[in-house]
């Protein structure tokens, strides 16, 4: 039955009022992230990526002012073109921080929406250099943490390919065809959740939407037969298993999450039961992460908006809930360089970074209207749905991100040394709104478009861990202000798109 003319026209009214205010929160965002950001880099795919993962290798030349990084991508055309597993270059800058207490907007680009930028090549700061067929698109995909070179795909027949990308040219073979090197066949649907073994070799999980949870050791791959039957299939969940995670040090312990509301640990020495199963939020499981410096710590997130933080040791008690988001928290992951600072990506178009050690920190009433005090910043450059995120690898990019969202944009950006630097540097707020101040004004005067800065306040932290007692060491977000910016849309080009 056709649906009345009044609702069809009630819903575009809807749609447009919501393009319309996602359109000016992303002018806003525009406007502050010289005052947000050291690093932001945008660019426009040719198709959507829900996969995004950061390379551990980086190139840099003493000559040149950035240094070349590699990020992992897929595809997703509908069917409406060949599919790829892609791999991309992208130039960051060497110096990205502002070297002293004064907020530094030269090098800020506003036509491109760059920030921390160098002079700009004549070609795009991201660029694809390697594309390899893939049978649909590419749900996840994940290297092998042991040799990169190794890359996993998440397909949508509910296949794992896994490819040796030095065996294949940069450019797809024209027949469309997919040749992995390796098939782990085993489950009957797709899915996005994929892991590698951090600490066994060639060891690999995939979940699915058949319920189950699949463990391959590719170490068993015979080349006379490229498809790989799995060591062991986890049965335990009742619904979608969303996603699944190993423990970092335990070569035996995974995690699985699935639509029914569960959170299961697993011993792969012990397969026919998982050896705790905890009802963890109130809604679908999305995502699991191991804390990768505390052993007992694992964070979920769920349909439910939020996200809560575990200690397997109490699993019937929820250690922490995060709530800030508007909509389902979609993919969870953990700083690994700072042992409380972890980031969580949301359907409501923000990715969250929060930090455990401000938990239970005194507010002034100004910043309890921020949100909660362990909410550390809030990345709104994305005008839609983000569809993965990860944090840099490398030592020296140790606050820097990626992310990915249903609008073909592939977003590089690092917050502010002010959120993260900690006590060795103090914003004074009236100093910094009167910075803000002075470049709209400087915008506006040359033709830009003027408009507040976003609210930045400073707080002071606890111990590491805070209100949690928790001993991990202190983060390096300790002591400083989180930056609030409640932003994002995209009725303009941001980037080199």
């Amino acid at each position: 039955m056709p649906r009345p003319q009044a609702e069809e026209v009630e819903d575009d009214f809807a749609a447009e009022e919501e393009n319309k205010l996602i359109n000016e929160e992303y002018k806003t965002w525009k406007k502050n992230a010289p005052y947000l950001y050291d690093v932001v880099i945008t660019h426009a795919l040719d198709w959507p990526s829900l996969t995004c993962q950061w390379f551990p290798d980086k190139e840099s030349q003493p000559s040149k002012p950035y240094d070349t990084h590699r990020l992992l991508l897929g595809t997703h055309t509908s069917g409406q073109a060949q599919d790829y597993l892609q791999i991309a270059t992208v130039q960051i800058p060497k110096t990205s921080g502002p070297s002293s207490d004064k907020l530094d907007h030269s090098s800020y680009d506003d036509e491109r929406g760059e920030l921390g930028g160098h002079t700009l090549p004549p070609a795009p700061r991201v660029k694809i250099v390697q594309r390899i067929n893939h049978d649909g698109e590419v749900n996840r995909a994940r290297y092998m943490p042991q040799n990169a070179d190794l890359i996993a795909t998440k397909a949508v027949s509910g296949e794992v390919f896994v490819f040796d990308r030095t065996k294949h040219s940069s450019d797809p073979d024209r027949s469309g065809q997919c040749k992995p090197d390796i098939r782990l066949v085993g489950q009957r649907g797709e899915g996005f959740g994929l892991a590698w073994s951090p600490v066994k070799q060639g060891h690999i999980l995939s979940a699915s939407e058949d319920m189950t949870v699949c463990h391959w050791d590719i170490n068993a791959y015979a080349k006379s037969n490229p498809s790989l039957e799995p060591t062991t299939v986890f049965r335990g969940h009742t619904s979608v298993v969303g996603d699944v995670d190993w423990h970092p040090t335990k070569e035996n312990v995974l995690a699985s999450v699935g639509d029914d509301k569960m959170l299961m640990i697993w011993d792969t020495r012990a397969s026919k039961e998982p050896s705790n199963k905890i009802l963890a939020h109130d809604n679908e499981i999305l995502s699991v992460a191991f804390n990768p410096a505390a052993e007992h710590l694992i964070v979920t997130g769920s349909a439910d908006k939020t996200a809560v933080l575990h200690d397997l040791r109490v699993p019937n008690r929820k250690l922490h809930i995060f709530e800030s988001h508007t909509d389902e928290v979609l993919h969870v992951a953990w700083s690994p360089h700072n042992p409380t600072i972890f980031a969580s990506a949301s359907s409501d178009r923000r990715i969250n970074i929060w930090d455990l050690s401000l938990i239970g920190v005194e507010q002034t009433p100004d910043d309890q209207e921020d949100g909660p005090p362990e909410l550390l910043f809030i990345h709104g450059g994305h005008t839609a749905r983000p569809t993965d995120f990860c944090w840099a690898p490398g030592a020296e990019e140790n606050w820097n991100l990626s992310s990915t969202s249903e609008d073909n944009i592939v977003m590089v950006w690092q917050p502010t040394m002010r959120v993260w630097a900690g006590d060795e540097i103090r914003v004074d707020e009236k100093e910094l709104e009167d910075d803000a101040m002075e470049g709209v004004e400087a915008s506006s005067a040359a033709g830009g478009s003027g408009g507040p800065s976003s609210h930045a306040g400073a707080s002071g932290a606890g111990k590491p861990g805070g209100a949690l007692g928790l001993e991990m060491g202190p983060a390096a977000g300790e002591g400083e202000a989180k930056r609030e910016q409640s932003m994002s849309s995209r009725s303009m080009s941001l980037g080199d798109d």
